[in-house]
């Protein structure tokens, strides 16, 4: 009888090794990214503690606005509102006619900030998906020109704004700021990440024309860093001193922060409380525009920050 031949049962393979160094760190970065995470008790104290201090100048200027010129200066400064604070806002409105400056700032920091985003999207969009020749030697020129400070232009450029007769004119501040290099910059990068170069040929193929597919294709896609930009254009605009000082004056149509400059001027004194209630009237619009449009700009910034 024949004895059957036994096969021998092949050796288990080894484990693999745990992966060391950065590719266990890929490794567990890459398990834990689809988890939920839970803040705990010390970061939500942190967090309100960050928030108390980024309010606390808010509440002093509030505070300082309803006190007294020498109430202000005088140590220790106080940390409690006082019972001046309709005579401050009443007196500062009318010493310098706030109420058109806020209108003049309105139009000035709404006009450059829609064309800036106007303007910053077409050239973007140029510089991230249209080929033409020189275009990252433009697109270069374009960034090198955020290094140049902004008061070397001042002379030739308060001279353009005199031989035109602008001087103490809005249109001296808008027309010199309808674009900026930034802009450009900014939605060019996200233009080249958020838009697909082939939904930009489908719709050529479709026969749409270059001002169609701006149209229904770009400014949709570009929308979330629109409103971003947007909105850091406007309270740049917004708070803008040095060129508007130069442009207007006081007594003609001033934008809110040349009007500031001359709130509170007495004899040989400055009521440091009636300008900090300058201050704050400047500030009320910027935080009501903000807490109107901060989900909108909140998503926009965080809008293809995790890619799938």
């Amino acid at each position: 009888m024949r004895t059957p031949t036994r096969t021998p049962t092949p050796a288990p393979a080894p484990a693999p090794a745990p992966a060391a160094g950065p590719a266990r760190g890929r490794a567990r970065f890459r398990q834990s990214a689809g988890r939920q995470h839970h803040a705990g008790p010390l970061t939500y104290v942190l967090l309100g503690g960050a928030a108390l201090l980024s309010l606390f100048p808010l509440y002093w200027n509030l505070v300082a606005a309803s006190h007294s010129g020498d109430r202000v200066v005088t140590a220790p400064a106080p940390l409690l509102p006082g019972p001046r604070l309709l005579d401050n806002l009443s007196f500062a409105w009318n010493q310098v006619d706030m109420g058109e400056a806020l209108v003049n700032t309105t139009v000035v920091a709404g006009l450059v900030a829609v064309s800036t985003v106007l303007f910053s999207t077409l050239a973007g969009f140029a510089f991230a998906k249209l080929p033409f020749k020189g275009r990252n030697v433009l697109l270069t020129l374009v960034v090198a020109t955020m290094t140049i400070p902004p008061q070397l232009s001042v002379i030739p450029l308060y001279r353009i704004v005199t031989d035109l007769g602008w001087v103490d004119q809005l249109q001296s501040v808008v027309l010199p700021s309808l674009v900026a290099a930034f802009g450009v910059f900014f939605m060019r990068q996200f233009l080249v990440e958020a838009l697909p170069v082939e939904l930009v040929e489908a719709a050529r193929m479709d026969g749409a024309h270059s001002l169609r597919i701006v149209w229904h294709v770009v400014f949709p896609v570009a929308r979330p860093a629109m409103a971003v930009l947007g909105m850091l254009v406007f309270v740049q605009a917004w708070n803008d001193f040095f060129w508007p000082f130069i442009a207007l004056t006081p007594d003609g149509s001033p934008t809110l922060q040349v009007a500031l400059a001359g709130l509170g001027a007495g004899n040989h004194t400055v009521d440091q409380a009636v300008v900090l209630t300058g201050a704050l009237i400047s500030t009320v619009p910027l935080l009501l525009v903000f807490a109107l449009l901060g989900k909108h700009i909140v998503g926009g910034i965080t809008a293809g920050a995790v890619k799938s």
